[in-house]
């Protein structure tokens, strides 16, 4: 049981050095050395064989999706084909009212990232057209977090079928399964999260309204602070609509129809966006540089998460945690979702979760006899919920983005990406344990 408290205390520790504003470059080896000396370890052993062990390998395994991926993102967004879809996604789903402005926003950053753009990208290609769009409907700025999470850290990002994020081309690489892994249980979460955040979102606007908020009002977003979100494609020549569509739409036939492998399918999207969108990006060279440096953070972050989460499996702890899992009453597919979910939510990282969760247990549950499709659309579900802690990388990188604080807006994250996905388990996981 000590060990086990060690785990739980680095947790914490984790938690609130990210608070604090600490790198988890810093923080993971800080924690992972806490949890080496409570247990007895050799740290020199247990920091070279196992934690640079696991570091070193998710780098292996991934680098190129990272590296590819953002090149493709930065394309698509030096180019203003991404501001370019936004547009037609805002004009299509309209602007008549409050409400239709945020399904709007929650559409555009849902298609972005299904078409294969980062989230980095998306805030940043979004934040322009969201940000006078809100002033002009007097819409409080604190909402803007849950449409925006609901679209980028859902159902594109765990649950659709044939989606280009890494958490769902991780369990590819372990249980040899494709990106449409299970295709039913995904779309059945999709709905389910698409439908209660929809409401959410509802909700929420109209308490504000209730509370006689304005985006001037209780957040203030400009008070004191710079003039606002520049927007860099004033005055700019875009590519067409057309265009502008083709790349992502390509990368997602290639993928999901061809089943080419997803790095020959992120290079030729890579190759395809410079070609479309060569004349549109005034320095080539600055566009390729950042987006293979943009690259280098998000992934060294989640190794970092791995290999702290390496270190923590070869605790006993870990392993009274995995029986502990085994055990619960019901079927593995249930015990299986929770161990991913809690992995996620230690690690503040759906893809170091579901990696994590990958490396130590899927061996484990395959030789129960439960079907690798099955296990890849579960586990990359789960990795979705609880990841969206506070501590999350993504949740403090947009939040600093936005100009907004946790206290401003978090409870709309926690609401969208924590709750609802949980809540969109539900039957999901209901329809594996009758169907599977």
């Amino acid at each position: 049981m000590w060990s086990l408290l060690t785990i739980a205390i680095s947790l914490i520790l984790l938690i609130v050095l990210a608070l604090r504003g600490y790198s988890i470059i810093i923080i993971a080896p800080v924690v992972s050395l806490f949890v080496m000396v409570t247990n007895g370890f050799s740290i020199l052993d247990a920091f070279q064989d196992t934690y640079m062990t696991g570091f070193i390998g998710y780098v292996q395994k991934y680098f190129l999706i990272f590296l590819f991926a953002s090149m493709f993102g930065k394309l698509m967004d030096d180019s203003g084909a991404a501001r370019r879809i936004a547009h037609l996604l805002l004009k299509v789903v309209g602007k008549e009212s409050k409400f239709n402005v945020l399904v709007a926003i929650m559409a555009i950053c849902a298609f972005l990232t299904y078409g294969g753009v980062s989230l980095f990208v998306v805030i940043f290609a979004v934040l322009p057209i969201a940000k006078p769009l809100f002033k002009e409907l007097d819409i409080p700025w604190h909402l803007f977090m849950a449409p925006f999470f609901a679209g980028i850290a859902t159902f594109t990002m765990t649950m659709l079928p044939g989606t280009p994020s890494v958490q769902n081309i991780i369990p590819t690489k372990y249980l040899g399964t494709t990106v449409t892994a299970a295709p039913l249980l995904g779309i059945i979460a999709a709905v389910t999260v698409i439908a209660v955040n929809l409401w959410y979102i509802k909700f929420a606007l109209k308490r504000s309204e209730q509370r006689n908020e304005t985006y001037e009002g209780m957040t203030n977003p400009d008070k004191g602070r710079s003039k606002g979100i520049e927007d860099i494609y004033e005055g700019r020549a875009l590519p067409n609509i057309v265009v502008s569509l083709i790349p992502p739409i390509a990368l997602l036939v290639t993928l999901n129809i061809f089943k080419v492998d997803i790095i020959y399918t992120l290079m030729g999207a890579v190759v395809l966006a410079a070609l479309l969108f060569w004349k549109y990006i005034d320095i080539k060279r600055d566009t390729f540089n950042e987006g293979a440096v943009s690259a280098v953070l998000p992934i060294v972050n989640t190794s970092a998460d791995v290999g702290y989460g390496s270190v923590i499996a070869i605790t006993t702890g870990f392993g009274i945690f995995n029986e502990a899992m085994t055990e619960i009453p019901g079927s593995p597919l249930l015990s299986l979702f929770i161990a991913t979910t809690a992995l996620a939510g230690i690690t503040g990282s759906s893809s170091g979760g579901v990696a994590i969760a990958m490396e130590a247990l899927s061996s484990s549950y395959l030789n129960l006899g439960l079907k690798p499709e099955v296990m890849h659309r579960i586990m990359a579900v789960a990795s979705g919920g609880l990841d969206s802690l506070p501590h999350n990388g993504a949740v403090i990188t947009v939040l600093v983005a936005s100009k907004l604080t946790h206290k401003d807006a978090y409870k709309h994250i926690f609401a969208v990406s924590v709750i609802a996905p949980l809540l969109a388990s539900i039957p999901m996981l209901i329809a594996a344990i009758l169907l599977y």
